[in-house]
């Protein structure tokens, strides 16, 4: 079967990792994507490491898929040969500042104004006007000024999140707003100009937290271990010294989880526990019940009563345990990937879409498709 975007060209003006990874994504389902470099040494992402095959694990990460051509958008020359590639372009993408964008002329409004049909894509940190649009904005930046690393961490100290999360959630924006425009276009002809902010994006990731504390005027308590507005929901250690999340979503599963776990059935009704709020008020005393239940029995019965009982429990890995999960091996989630200096595994794009097969394909060298 046909891939579900063959035929649709990408220009992307992009480094970093939000809008690479958003086109990445589209290369996986089957665009060209051509990623435009700067002549200085390309895309800086390009040498964050060289940990994958020899080349930088963000580049692999974000920008398999593609191919790769340097322009200088400093020059006459560079400009007119842009303009080209964008005049032959169903989607562009760029993530500059605001406003070397607009100076470029290569913000979407500006370029949809130039091209009806094309669907232009701008991601900023902080949006195009306001007090902040100038500010340059990296992830961890955004994570601070959207809350993720104030809902993160221990009482005592707040933390970044342990992944991009907000250039992933940026990307992934992109994304759909991308698809969203072209299967209008398919229909309409016409074409858009997106423009997403990454503080837009992943504020929408944590307005439950922002909203409760816009209700209550106190923001949620942090905790390292648990969630801060359900309970049972956290990380408990079994008789083995492991580690798992155990989630507890409803008072069925609640009551569930009091007889068929703890072998306590009272305390499924029990009015310090019997609704969320309860036990949310309670949730020193709760876990302190969990974990004294789950101490007391072996770890392979804590978790055959756990499945047995339909209550969620998940094994707590560290990133290597990730890659050689049982469940990526069974249902075959490593695909080959070609760079300039070798191959590495990498894993497949998580589609699934019927006849479509994510292959791997090449990370591009600077310029190798000039």
């Amino acid at each position: 079967m046909t891939a579900p975007l063959a035929g649709v060209v990408i220009v992307a003006v992009e480094q970093a990792i939000a809008a690479p990874l958003a086109t990445r994504h589209l290369a996986d389902l089957g665009a060209t994507v051509i990623k435009v470099e700067h002549p200085d040494g390309g895309d800086f992402a390009r040498h964050y490491d060289d940990n994958t095959a020899g080349q930088s694990t963000y580049f692999v990460w974000a920008n398999r898929g593609k191919q790769s051509v340097v322009v200088d958008l400093k020059t006459d020359a560079g400009r007119d040969r842009l303009d080209a590639l964008i005049a032959g372009a169903d989607v562009f993408v760029q993530n500059l500042s605001a406003g070397a964008a607009e100076r470029a002329g290569l913000l979407a409004h500006q370029l949809l104004d130039r091209h009806p049909t094309i669907v232009a894509c701008d991601i900023s940190g902080y949006g195009l006007d306001g007090p902040r649009a100038d500010d340059k904005a990296y992830d961890l930046a955004i994570q601070s000024e959207a809350g993720a690393v104030m809902l993160t961490g221990s009482p005592d100290e707040p933390s970044k999140v342990g992944i991009s999360i907000a250039d992933i959630s940026a990307a992934m924006y992109a994304l759909s707003s991308i698809l969203a425009a072209l299967y209008r276009r398919d229909r309409t002809g016409e074409g858009a100009a997106i423009s997403l902010s990454m503080l837009e994006c992943l504020t929408e990731w944590t307005s439950p937290q922002v909203l409760t504390a816009a209700a209550t005027g106190e923001a949620p308590a942090r905790s390292p271990r648990r969630h801060p507005m359900i309970a049972p929901y956290g990380m408990f250690e079994l008789a083995d010294g492991a580690t798992v999340l155990i989630a507890v979503q409803s008072d069925r599963e609640w009551r569930a989880m009091a007889e068929g776990v703890l072998a306590r059935p009272e305390l499924g009704n029990d009015p310090r526990f019997a609704g969320n709020r309860d036990r949310i008020a309670n949730v020193d005393e709760l876990e302190s019940i969990i974990s004294g239940a789950l101490a007391a029995i072996g770890a392979d019965e804590a978790r055959d009563r756990l499945r047995a009982s339909r209550i969620t429990v998940a094994d707590v890995r560290d990133p290597l345990d990730v890659w050689h999960h049982v469940q990526h091996a069974a249902r075959q989630r490593k695909v080959d990937v070609t760079t300039e200096t070798g191959t590495a595994q990498v894993f497949r794009a998580p589609f699934n879409i019927s006849g479509h097969t994510d292959e791997g394909g090449h990370v591009p060298a600077l310029d190798e498709h000039a």
